[in-house]
């Protein structure tokens, strides 16, 4: 059975999307229409500007979501997606490609979603790292010790077997870096982000997007989406709203929700969208599935 996966922040570049903007009439129709719903030369920036201009949160979660919507609809009836799941923004892409937002509103909630979650690092400075190297349970454990006196940090993505990212107050996450440091972590390494998504740091955010999901419909997909949340497979369109608002609080259990996908039948991958993350993610999690990329 095919799977489709879509990456989330962090996979941009400059360059990406021009291609098929300069070889598909449907992407350059998308790619035009995405200009005029947001309001700025998005497409500008994508293929042409800085990276320094991509790594603004405007601009980073809506870029890598049309790279990623717009490769999975230029296959046609190529994209036959027996399941679909997403990393943290990837699931927005996931939702349009299913069918279970248009892609108008799944930009739009992208828009706003980047707005609240800067507004909301603003507010509460935070920051992540990478721990490589020391199960889940052991990191769970040490990020539990080290969030005392109103500070706090969490697992924040699960992304593979030995490989987590931790979020949270910048003295918490630094204390649980030195502590997993201690306990024989290979790498604790701080990430360059602009706040700590995926904690309780981003609730601000959250009402503010929870707002938005509200207001907007949603359809019945055409197959199952593996949400962040609880990395079980969702087809109604309620529970789905719900698990969207809740993922920006709430851990990304990547790994559950591969595991889940193959144990329901998933055995091929395609991973649409800039990067190759989620594919080296995919090959730790289960060496025996086939991958690969649409760009």
């Amino acid at each position: 059975m095919k799977a489709f996966v879509f990456p989330g922040q962090g996979s941009q570049f400059v360059g990406m999307g021009k291609d098929l903007y300069e070889t598909s009439p449907l992407a350059k129709e998308l790619f035009d229409k995405a200009d005029a719903i947001l309001g700025f030369k998005i497409t500008e920036i994508m293929f042409a500007g800085t990276d320094e201009q991509l790594k603004e949160t405007k601009v980073t979660q809506p870029a890598v979501f049309l790279h990623s919507v717009i490769s999975a609809l230029c296959m046609g009836e190529a994209f036959e997606p027996s399941m679909v799941a997403g990393h943290s923004l990837g699931e927005f892409s996931a939702l349009v490609a299913s069918g279970a937002l248009s892609f108008e509103d799944g930009l739009r909630l992208v828009a706003a979603r980047a707005n609240a979650m800067q507004k909301a690092c603003e507010a509460n400075p935070g920051t992540m790292a990478a721990i490589i190297g020391l199960s889940d349970e052991h990191v769970e454990e040490i990020c539990k010790e080290v969030s005392v006196g109103g500070k706090v940090v969490i697992p924040a993505n699960y992304n593979c077997p030995g490989q987590l990212v931790i979020s949270g107050d910048v003295e918490a996450v630094d204390a649980a870096c030195e502590k997993l440091k201690e306990a024989g972590a290979k790498r604790a390494l701080p990430l360059k982000v602009g706040g700590a998504f995926h904690s309780p740091l981003m609730q601000p955010a959250q009402e503010e997007l929870q707002e938005a999901i509200e207001k907007t419909g949603f359809n019945t997909p055409k197959c199952p989406v593996y949400q962040n949340v609880d990395a079980k497979p969702h087809t109604d369109p309620t529970e789905i709203k719900q698990n969207l608002i809740a993922q920006l609080t709430s851990s990304v259990r990547w790994t559950a929700s591969v595991q889940h996908m193959i144990a329901d039948g998933a055995d091929d991958f395609t991973e649409c969208g800039p990067g190759k993350a989620l594919q080296g993610m995919i090959g730790r999690i289960d060496r025996n599935v086939a991958l690969h990329g649409i760009a």
